[in-house]
């Protein structure tokens, strides 16, 4: 029997309905709450469960639908964490200013943070599913610390929950538990340093595949922004892709399509499954199959073919549903593309 090539799954984040929040926003308010709220929830999950299979695409998410926003969906089950006093921080060294949630005493989970979203996920698909949770780093950088006093000390308390989670979510028949790192493109160093360290920690007694993303965000204006700055190459991934490629995380999800990272970079990640993004979540513009395939001719170059997974660039959260809609619907059809061209 042979395996098929080319396996496509999502980043992680797809817009939610109109009926579900506000639409097109990064931080959108819900339209109900209470019982409904959760009702909503799992009627846009499994929407999108349908429109990701009716995409032809292998890996199933839940679409980030229950969570406001990828790394506060995780810390609203965490003790030690105040709500009602969030301060005004620049996250992301700075690129935009959020109002963020306080750290005021031990870390402890209240009890299970996704239970409810897997287990309708897996109930729901008989494809593999990926689950994806906010990385150590990552929610340091999106916290204001007045507790540990030390980055390094917090990381590793949440990475702790986030392992108690993750080995929760193998149990509810998760396959690909995948950890969002944005902040290794900020602070390439301690990423190198630290914070694969952390991400170990996190993926600790995992039997399920494990993986990390690790992008130049989602398409909003600070993100375009902060782009034009970094000049005609973007080598941030080349300080972490050696860390990572000595870890023992599986895979590893990177930007590609439209964008200035160096292609040969992906060689760094020898001996590791490498996903790379060809869709890009910056622009409306629909990718036709030519493209997504040529883009993963080109990854061929340096990824070998039974390691390369097609996947968008980053989260489509912020972009409209329609849009996105047809941006999985590339995906699927540019990786058939690139299975004839390339098998």
């Amino acid at each position: 029997m042979t395996t098929k090539l080319f396996n496509t799954a999502i980043a992680g984040s797809l817009p939610k309905p109109a009926w579900l929040s506000e639409t097109n926003k990064l931080w959108p308010q819900w339209k109900a709450e209470g019982e409904e709220l959760k009702q909503a929830k799992a009627d846009a999950t499994l929407l999108w469960i349908k429109a990701q299979e009716d995409a032809g695409l292998d890996v199933i998410g839940d679409g980030e639908q229950s969570r406001q926003h990828f790394v506060h969906g995780f810390l609203e089950q965490v003790e030690g964490i105040d709500f009602d006093h969030k301060v005004k921080m620049g996250i992301r060294n700075n690129r935009y200013d959020a109002m963020v949630p306080q750290v005021v005493s031990t870390l402890k989970l209240k009890g299970r943070v996704h239970a409810t979203e897997a287990q309708l996920l897996r109930a729901h698909t008989a494809k593999k599913i990926k689950f994806t949770l906010p990385g150590p780093m990552t929610i340091v950088d999106t916290v204001s610390d007045q507790f540990y006093g030390d980055k390094v000390k917090m990381a590793m308390a949440f990475a702790e929950l986030l392992n108690q989670e993750a080995l929760a979510l193998q149990a509810d028949g998760v396959n690909i538990i995948q950890f969002d790192e944005p902040a290794f493109n900020v602070y390439m160093k301690e990423a190198a340093d630290w914070g694969v360290k952390a991400l170990e920690v996190a993926a600790r007694g995992l039997t399920c595949t494990t993986a990390v993303h690790i992008c130049y965000g989602y398409g909003i204006k600070a993100n375009d922004d902060w782009k034009k700055t970094l000049g005609d190459q973007w080598r941030q991934y080349e300080e972490v892709l050696p860390a990572l490629a000595k870890s023992s995380i599986q895979q590893v999800s990177l930007e590609c399509y439209h964008s200035h990272v160096p292609p040969h970079l992906m060689a760094l990640l020898e001996g590791k499954d490498v996903m790379v993004g060809v869709i890009d979540v910056a622009s409306d513009d629909i990718e036709t199959p030519e493209q997504v395939a040529d883009t993963i001719g080109k990854a061929l170059e340096y990824v070998p073919k039974a390691r390369l997974i097609p996947c968008t660039n980053c989260g489509l959260a912020p972009m409209s549903r329609e849009i996105a809609i047809k941006k999985l619907h590339a995906l699927g059809l540019g990786a058939a593309l690139a299975r004839e061209r390339y098998a």
